[in-house]
């Protein structure tokens, strides 16, 4: 029989060890549970995605926007920059000449002659005179149908805008996703400054657009450079190829080209890119005349000192040289501006900052603020900062210092790029952030709805809208010459027979339109009976015999496009 005997009692201290040992191996076995769960637990089904739902909204917001350009182009007549442009790419199809437009490089004017060639435009072989002239001969003496010439002009660019919002919603998509690419379209899609200057034939959203596109790319060449550079380097050309404001950018882009593999790599990335930009501004001019005839034009100012070393410096065609000598001309000119009910001689460096405050919808403004602290604040998004902040910032602190305050069209590259930067809200973990940007996207949308089909003259609700943004601001920022032929419509409907004195500001022929109408301010201010009709930034900058004439009239009768005042005289 076996006998058992007992174990000594363990001392305390024993005890207190053993017991330790026992804690430390459960909180071993623990961790080993937690490490191994994802593999010992089945995951959660994943939802299903919804895949149709980015393209459908894209679908969309894009064709809101081509329906908002369209009927606002059909709609208004040739704007003062316009008939110069239109009138250019005509000779380029018909006598692929240089010589009218050099401020301007071709490409832009290129793309509306792609429109134009269906209307198989008439140009006199011996016309002669400047490009005002020749704007106006193409439109209304040549036997041409203006509102055909311009719509097929305007209709390129008008796609072209469309394809750029592809691209903020790409770029968008690359740096946060589906849901902040569908934001930045939307913001973009309805800015009323990018819907007015993308239905008209001229040269702002066209450069804007190739320069997005050109820094998308290089921030897309971090992974793949030898695919994307070279494409950025062509879309930079395009830029420059199309308006020479964006020459401050340059250096931006190749710096930026230059961090996507740096060190001897990089500078080689940079000078490849630079290579290529140029190679394309002088294909372009190539494209018009292969000959490259060019003539300096008599009068051309001379350049000296850094600008003029630039100039000189540049590999580009004398055509684009000449063209940069006639940009530094205007800006050592003196231009007068109107602000805030102020008209004033020269410029000031604030106009643009608050001009942009009135024409800009609100929760727009709030939406770039709060996107550009997320670029800044979230440390993943602050490499991006360097793509969508950086080079607007350079782009608006020389647009500030410029001399010509006549709109907010010099600074188009902001809800371009700050549509993209926007976006970025919804990286930001908290639910209310998302509400919130939803929301402000819901009231841009509201807000840009509501001043269909006039977006030119928009301001936003804390202005007045754009019933009042004449008070504020004048030129492209509400009257443009844009409303002839509403204003030939509202003098038919509801003035017939009335005698009309008319001051107009812009390119379009009165005439033309079926406008029949006197000077006012050539005859004494007691001859002036009857209809006095007056472009608002007239009204702005009158002075002499036509604040005179204002003063006597009483208020207004009547408005056109929120840019025209009709006074009667008794």
């Amino acid at each position: 029989m076996t006998t058992f005997t007992a174990a000594p009692p363990a001392s305390p201290g024993t005890l207190v060890r053993r017991m330790a040992e026992l804690r430390e191996l459960a909180r071993s076995r623990r961790m080993a549970v937690d490490l191994e769960e994802p593999a010992a637990v089945a995951p959660a089904a994943p939802r299903p995605r919804r895949r149709w739902l980015a393209p459908l909204l894209i679908v969309v917001l894009l064709g809101q926007m081509a329906a908002a350009m369209v009927v606002t182009s059909v709609q208004q007549t040739p704007t003062i920059d316009e008939p110069v442009y239109v009138g250019t790419a005509v000779t380029y199809l018909e006598q692929h000449s240089l010589r009218y437009n050099p401020e301007h490089p071709p490409l832009g004017k290129l793309i509306m002659a792609a429109g134009l060639a269906f209307a198989q435009p008439r140009l006199d072989p011996a016309f002669r005179g400047d490009q005002t002239d020749l704007g106006r001969h193409v439109l209304y003496e040549a036997g041409n149908d203006p509102y055909r010439l311009m719509f097929l002009a305007r209709l390129p660019i008008i796609l072209l805008t469309l394809l750029f919002g592809l691209v903020v919603f790409a770029f968008a998509r690359d740096l946060a996703g589906p849901a902040a690419g569908v934001l930045a379209l939307a913001l973009y899609a309805f800015s009323p400054d990018v819907i007015t200057h993308g239905s008209l034939a001229t040269l702002d959203v066209p450069a804007v657009g190739f320069l997005l596109t050109a820094t998308w790319l290089v921030w897309r060449a971090r992974q793949r450079p030898l695919l994307y550079l070279p494409l950025a380097g062509v879309a930079l050309g395009a830029a420059l190829a199309t308006r020479m404001s964006v020459l401050p950018a340059v250096p931006v882009l190749l710096m930026l080209a230059f961090l996507a593999l740096r060190r001897l790599r990089g500078l080689a990335a940079a000078a490849g890119v630079g290579v290529l930009a140029v190679a394309v501004v002088w294909l372009v001019y190539l494209a018009v005349d292969p000959a490259l005839r060019w003539a300096q034009p008599a009068g051309m100012p001379a350049e000296t000192g850094l600008k003029g070393m630039l100039v000189d410096w540049l590999p580009v065609p004398e055509a684009y040289r000449d063209g940069m000598r006639v940009q530094f001309a205007f800006e050592n000119s003196t231009f007068s501006g109107f602000l805030f009910g102020r008209h004033y001689q020269g410029s000031l460096w604030y106009y643009l900052p608050a001009a942009l405050l009135v024409k800009t919808p609100l929760g727009l403004l709030v939406l770039w603020l709060a996107g550009t602290v997320t670029l800044l604040a979230v440390p993943r998004l602050r490499i991006a900062a360097l793509y969508l902040l950086v080079l607007p910032a350079v782009l608006l602190a020389v647009a500030m210092t410029g001399s010509r305050d006549f709109g907010t069209r010099y600074v188009i590259f902001l809800p371009v790029f700050l549509a993209v930067a926007a976006g970025m809200v919804l990286t930001v973990r908290w639910r209310w952030a998302h509400i919130g940007a939803a929301a402000l996207a819901l009231f841009v949308a509201v807000s840009s709805l509501r001043t269909f089909p006039y977006y030119l003259p928009y301001s936003n609700e804390a202005f007045g809208g754009p019933a009042a943004t004449h008070r504020y601001l004048h030129d492209s920022n509400v009257d443009w010459g844009q409303d002839l032929g509403r204003l030939a419509d509202r003098l038919h409907q509801r003035y017939p027979g009335e005698p009309v004195w008319l001051v107009y500001k812009g390119a379009g022929v009165p005439s033309a339109y079926g406008i029949t109408a006197k000077d006012p301010l050539k005859v004494p201010a007691a001859d002036v009976r009857g209809l006095l009709v007056v472009s608002d930034s007239s009204i702005a900058k009158a002075t002499g015999r036509l604040a005179t004439l204002l003063r006597g009239s009483g208020d207004p009768i009547d408005e056109v496009g929120h840019s025209i005042t009709i006074y009667r005289r008794p």
